[in-house]
């Protein structure tokens, strides 16, 4: 059941450009799950909304939010601006995330996959992926696409599974995108895939849905919009699919209530 409450701010640390590492207390955190988010409610009278950010980790009645402050008339920059023994109102646990149990059963050798502020929610993925696999290490393959050489959060990654690096100057590893680590490893240092679990911006969504369809590998992504209300009431988040929604009465669904998850099947994307 959604919830607003207020949440203690613990750490608040800013980790590479224009993104920060928020950590907060509260009761919704153990109900908290991989591939979902909050919305945190900033100070400024002018945002009536709250801004979602996806989860990036949960730790008993903590969590942790890597976003990046875009500006402004975002909301983000005041977020920046908090500090430890603040106060701040969220309202959740929002969207439907991952179900894990059916990964681990259904599925042998996962690939995930994040691109710029989409590799945050990829973490506490990784995290409950190794945690509940009944298969001997290594079981992880992660591709991370970054911009430059500035690897926020990818060390961490490497506790949790093998890390792949695409970077689009060709700084780090494969010059590229995430896709073009797939094409270059895949059988050999990646190994096989039987499964995407995806997040980041929507053009490499897109084409890992053609990808995915091409090579006949099942994938789920997860959705990086703007959103208004959070809740599904505003339908101001929809993302177009191949069945009638029965809310609209129009092929599309909501990504902040039937999402963020989706399997890209279902999407017309």
């Amino acid at each position: 059941m959604k919830k607003k409450v207020q949440a203690k701010v613990i750490l608040q640390r800013k980790i590479s450009d224009n993104i920060y590492d928020l950590r907060i207390s509260t009761e919704l955190a153990r109900e908290a799950h991989a591939g979902q988010f909050i919305g945190v409610y900033t100070n400024d009278r002018s945002k009536l909304l709250p801004r979602p950010i996806s989860i990036c980790e949960v730790d008993g009645d903590r969590l942790r939010l890597v976003y990046r402050v875009t500006g402004s008339n975002t909301g983000t920059e005041v977020l920046s601006q908090l500090t430890p023994g603040d106060s701040v109102p969220i309202i959740g646990i929002l969207g439907n995330g991952y179900d894990v149990d059916d990964l681990v059963t259904n599925y042998r050798h996962p690939v995930l996959m994040g691109g710029g502020i989409g590799i945050p929610p990829m973490l506490q993925l990784a995290k409950e992926l190794e945690e509940r696999s009944p298969y001997p290490e290594p079981y992880l393959n992660t591709i991370l696409g970054y911009r430059n050489s500035d690897l926020f959060l990818a060390e961490e990654f490497k506790d949790l599974s093998v890390v792949h690096i695409a970077t689009e100057d060709g700084s780090v590893e494969t010059k590229g995108n995430v896709l073009d680590v797939m094409d270059a490893k895949i059988g050999t240092g990646l190994g096989e895939c039987d499964l995407i679990l995806a997040c980041g911006p929507m053009p490499m969504l897109r084409a890992i849905a053609k990808y995915s369809r091409e090579k006949g590998i099942k994938a789920y992504v997860s959705l990086e919009e703007r959103m208004a209300c959070g809740v599904g009431a505003c339908l101001g988040c929809v993302v177009k699919t191949r069945e009638t929604d029965p809310h609209s009465h129009v092929n599309n669904a909501r990504i902040c209530t039937e999402g963020p998850v989706f399997d890209v099947d279902a999407l017309d994307i």
